[in-house]
């Protein structure tokens, strides 16, 4: 049976490497799993990727990041929009998560931004994700 939400596979191998202390993991390659990972580098909330190419789709190798040795910085992790319900919001409605201090993370007209990004470009989307 073919994966139907393949964001949130990226999300939920992300927690649970995590919760296990895992320093890094695998998942499926894509152009929007990359654009994710450029984010979740982008804030801080991961050390690094690496894309490797071979292979029909390629992997995305995650090097997820700790604080004080075993506390991982990303405290929570959630999808938004799902398959069976999308969640689209305008310019003016972009969500701000747990007060500012974690991200969401939209698609847009101008591709994949951050809340405060869409915020300031003016452009609403659909609400792939938040993570504090």
């Amino acid at each position: 049976m073919p994966m139907t939400d393949p964001i949130a596979d990226m999300l939920t191998r992300i927690r649970n490497a995590q919760q296990a202390g895992h320093s890094k993991t695998l998942v499926p390659r894509s152009k929007l799993k990359v654009a994710i990972a450029k984010i979740l580098k982008e804030e801080g909330f991961i050390e690094g990727y690496v894309e490797d190419e071979t292979g029909p789709q390629g992997t995305l190798k995650l090097f997820l990041r700790y604080q004080g040795g075993n506390q991982g910085t990303i405290r929570g992790i959630s999808r938004v929009s799902k398959p069976g319900r999308r969640v689209y919001v305008g310019k003016d409605d972009v969500p701000r998560v747990r007060n500012g201090l974690g991200v969401a993370i939209l698609t847009t007209p101008r591709g994949l931004l951050t809340d405060a990004q869409a915020r300031q470009a003016g452009v609403g989307g659909e609400v792939l994700c938040h993570v504090w």
